[in-house]
C-alpha cells in the first residue's frame, strides 16, 4: 500500500490572494503533490492549506510553501482574528495510508530540522512534541506571535529547532503529527436548536455544567477554585453543538471527531441516535463536511454489518456502501465515495487499468500484440481468483444454517481473503508498471559516458524492480494457502471443490510469477542479490508445491 500523508499548514494571510497563490504555487511545484482546498479566511487573515502526497513529497511540498511565506509575510504588521505565533502558524502532518504515527513523527522532525535551517524558530506539538508541556498547540500559541519577542529566550521555550532568537519578519512556526480530524454532522427530525444541544452535550467529550437539580438552567455547582465542575460526556475526543440549518428545513448535531482512534465514525453516529432517542428524537441521517479517510468508511461498514450477525469479509465497495446506508450520509444529497474520500479523490486511475477493465477486455488487452501484460500480471491475477474462492468459501460457510457460533471465525478469514486479494489485484498492474520501467530504461540517451553511466543504473534499478514485484506476488499469494487449508478442513463441505481450485490457482500464480522472477534476476549484474532474490524463489516453489499436495489431500478426501 503506498504510504500517504495529509499536510494541513496554516498561513498567516488570508487577504492577499497573490500571495496565497505564490504560496501554493510553490507546493504544488513538487511533482507527486495533490492539492485538495486552500481555505482564505479575510476577518481570520488566515488561509489553511490542505495537500496530500508521499511523505518524501509532503516534507518538500511543506518546506516549500513555509520558505515561501517567510518570504512574503511580515508578521510585523500581521492582524487577525486568530491566534497565531508565525507566517506559518501550525503545519499538521496526518497519516493517511500505509504509514504509522511513529513514522510521521520521524518526517516531522526532518521538516523541522529544515524549516530551523531557514532562521526560523520550530516548536514540535502534538504526537511529535518533545516535551509534555509542548502537545497542546494552544499552549505553545500563548501570547501569540507578540509574547515570543521575549518567551522565546525563557529556558523553557527553547526551540525544537532553528535559533533560540525572535524572528521578528517569519515569526515563529509549530511543526507536528495529529490524527485526521473529521468534520461530522447528525441529522435531527426537529428544528429545535436546544434540543439539538441537548443531544450535544450528551456526546461532546466536555460534557455540560453540573447543577444542583440537575437541570440546564439550575445553579451550577463549583470546585473549591470556584471552577465548574462538569459532568463529561459520552465520547473522548469529540467537540460538538447543536445548530440549525435553513438550507434543510432541519436542526443538526455538528461534531469535530478530533482522534478518530478513539472515537470512530460509527461511534458518533451511534451515540447521537442513543441521545435522541432517549429525549424522544431520531437522528434521521448524517453529513461528512469536507473529505474523510477510506479507513473510517471501511470501519464503520464492518461495523454494521457485524451488528447484523453477518461476516465482515466483504469488499471494500460493499464496505463503503453499508457505511454509507446505515449513517445515512445520503440523506441530504448524493454522497459520492470518489468525492468524498480522501485516497479516491487523489487516486490515479490511470495507474491502475487493468484492474478496471472487464473480464472480456483484459483478455482482449492481454492477448494484444504488446509484452504488457503479461505472465506477470496474470500470475497476480491468478493468485487473486485463488484467495477469492478461499474468501468466497468462508463467506458461504459463514451464512450456513446452525454455524451461527462460528460467524467472527469465518468472518476473520473472509475478511483476511479481502486484503490479499486486493493487494494481488495492485500487483496486477505494477507488474505491468515494472515492466514499462525496464523499457524506458533501455531509451534512456547513451551519447556521452555520463549518460551511458545513468543509463546503465537506470536499467540495473528497473531489472531489480521488475523482479521484486512477481516476488511481491509470490510471497502475498502464499499467505492465502493458510485460509484456503482452513476453509478444506473445517469450512461448509458443499464448497470443498471451491477451496481445491483456489489452492490450485495459488500455486499456478506462485509458479507463474517465479518464472518472471527469473528472467528478470537474468540481466541483474550484483551476483549476491541475484542469488539471495532466485533463493527466495525456490523455496516459495518447494513449499508452494509441497502444501498443494496437503491440500489437494484433503480435498480428495473429503470428495470421498
Amino acid at each position: 500500500m503506498k504510504q500517504l500523508i495529509e499536510c494541513v499548514p496554516n498561513f498567516s494571510e488570508g487577504r492577499d490572494k497573490d500571495k496565497i497563490k505564490a504560496i501554493t504555487d510553490a507546493i504544488e511545484s513538487v511533482e507527486g503533490i495533490s492539492l485538495l482546498d486552500v481555505d482564505m479566511g479575510a476577518s481570520t487573515n488566515r488561509t489553511v492549506v490542505t495537500f496530500v502526497g508521499e511523505p518524501a513529497q509532503v516534507v518538500e511540498a511543506a518546506y516549500r510553501g513555509i520558505a515561501k511565506a517567510a518570504e512574503l509575510i511580515d508578521m510585523r504588521t500581521h492582524k487577525g482574528a486568530h491566534p497565531r505565533m508565525g507566517a506559518t502558524d501550525v503545519t499538521p502532518l496526518i497519516p493517511i495510508s500505509g504509514i504509522t504515527f511513529e513514522e510521521c513523527v520521524v518526517w516531522a522532525k526532518e521538516l523541522g530540522k529544515r524549516v530551523g535551517e531557514l532562521g526560523i524558530p520550530v516548536y514540535l506539538y502534538e504526537m511529535a512534541a518533545s516535551t509534555p508541556e509542548r502537545q497542546n498547540l494552544a499552549v505553545i500559541r500563548a501570547g501569540e506571535y507578540e509574547a515570543f519577542a521575549t518567551k522565546i529566550y525563557q529556558p523553557a521555550w527553547k526551540p525544537d529547532f532553528g535559533p533560540q532568537d525572535f524572528n521578528a519578519k517569519a515569526g515563529q512556526s509549530v511543526i507536528g503529527v495529529r490524527d485526521f480530524l473529521i468534520a461530522y454532522n447528525a441529522n435531527l427530525n426537529t428544528t429545535s436548536v436546544r434540543r439539538a444541544n441537548s443531544v450535544a452535550f450528551d456526546v461532546r467529550e466536555n460534557g455540560r455544567p453540573k447543577t444542583e437539580d440537575g437541570t440546564p438552567w439550575g445553579k451550577k455547582i463549583l470546585d473549591a477554585n470556584g471552577e465548574e465542575i462538569r459532568e463529561p460526556g459520552m465520547l473522548k475526543s469529540v467537540k460538538a453543538i447543536g445548530w440549525m440549518v435553513e438550507e434543510y428545513g432541519i436542526a443538526q448535531v455538528s461534531m469535530n471527531l478530533t482522534n478518530i482512534s478513539v472515537t470512530p465514525l460509527h461511534e458518533a453516529f451511534d451515540a447521537c441516535c442513543e441521545s435522541a432517542t432517549k429525549r424522544g428524537l431520531r437522528v434521521t441521517g448524517s453529513e461528512i463536511v469536507g473529505l474523510l479517510p477510506l479507513n473510517a468508511m471501511l470501519e464503520a461498514g464492518r461495523h454494521y454489518l457485524a451488528k447484523q450477525n453477518v461476516s465482515t469479509g466483504v469488499s471494500e465497495e460493499e464496505l463503503v456502501r453499508i457505511a454509507v446506508k446505515s449513517m445515512g450520509l445520503d440523506e441530504l444529497y448524493p454522497f459520492n465515495p470518489k468525492d468524498k474520500i480522501i485516497e479516491y479523490r487523489i487516486a490515479d486511475e490511470s495507474a491502475r487499468k487493468l484492474v478496471k477493465m472487464n473480464l472480456r477486455q483484459f483478455c482482449n488487452e492481454t492477448l494484444a500484440d504488446s509484452p504488457a501484460p503479461g505472465g506477470g500480471s496474470v500470475s497476480a491475477l491468478v493468485g487473486a481468483l485463488g484467495v477469492s474462492l478461499g474468501g468466497m468459501v468462508a463467506n458461504l460457510s459463514a451464512g450456513k444454517q446452525g454455524w451461527d457460533a462460528r460467524i467472527p471465525e469465518f468472518s476473520a478469514v473472509a475478511q483476511s481473503a479481502q486484503g490479499i486479494k486486493d493487494q494481488l489485484l495492485y500487483l496486477v498492474d505494477e507488474d505491468t508498471a515494472a515492466f514499462n520501467k525496464v523499457m524506458d530504461s533501455y531509451r534512456l540517451p547513451k551519447d556521452t559516458d555520463a549518460e551511458k553511466a545513468a543509463r546503465s543504473v537506470a536499467i540495473q534499478s528497473a531489472n531489480e524492480y521488475a523482479a521484486r514485484i512477481p516476488l511481491q506476488v509470490m510471497e502475498k499469494s502464499f499467505e492465502a494457502y493458510a485460509l484456503i487449508r482452513a476453509m478444506a478442513e473445517n469450512g461448509n463441505p458443499a464448497s470443498i471443490t471451491d477451496a481445491g481450485v483456489g489452492a490450485l490457482c495459488i500455486h499456478t500464480c506462485i509458479q507463474g510469477a517465479g518464472l518472471n522472477v527469473r528472467i528478470n534476476l537474468g540481466s541483474l549484474k550484483d551476483e549476491t542479490l541475484k542469488a539471495e532474490l532466485g533463493g527466495k524463489v525456490a523455496r516459495l516453489v518447494n513449499d508452494s508445491a509441497m502444501t498443494l499436495r496437503e491440500i489437494m489431500g484433503v480435498v480428495e478426501s473429503k470428495m470421498g
